[in-house]
């Protein structure tokens, strides 16, 4: 269900490198939450770091939507990169098994598979 790969790189680096790969990738950043500075600004003891990048084909989204409207609410797709236990992490939920959860419709496959494949790379590109 998830896909997480482990960096030798920084947070930041790591980040950084996501952020410049989703764009190589045809999709585009449209938001990006910083949870740990979020949870630490309200006062929360929260000692790991975690971006999650939100990302978007418009064109697959599209089709997504065209075919479910439903699905609206599992749009857009979300890369995380965190840190556990000193180690800087960057993964997904999977678009594949999690589409299959929400829509019967067979023809979402092929779109979960291809962004599927391109996210997977992404996060290939930044570890």
């Amino acid at each position: 269900m998830y896909y997480i790969v482990e960096s030798n790189k920084s947070f930041d680096q790591a980040a950084t490198d996501l952020e410049a790969a989703v764009k190589r990738n045809e999709f585009g950043v449209l938001h990006i939450h910083d949870l740990g500075t979020t949870l630490r600004s309200k006062g929360i003891a929260f000692a790991e770091n975690c971006k999650v990048f939100e990302v978007c084909n418009p064109g697959q989204a599209a089709k997504v939507l065209g075919t479910d409207m439903r699905l609206n609410m599992a749009l857009p797709c979300r890369i995380s990169v965190y840190t556990e236990q000193g180690k800087t992490k960057i993964g997904m939920i999977k678009p594949v098994p999690m589409l299959a959860a929400l829509s019967q419709d067979a023809s979402l496959v092929k779109v979960a598979q291809e962004v599927e494949a391109k996210t997977r790379k992404m996060i290939d590109e930044s570890k």
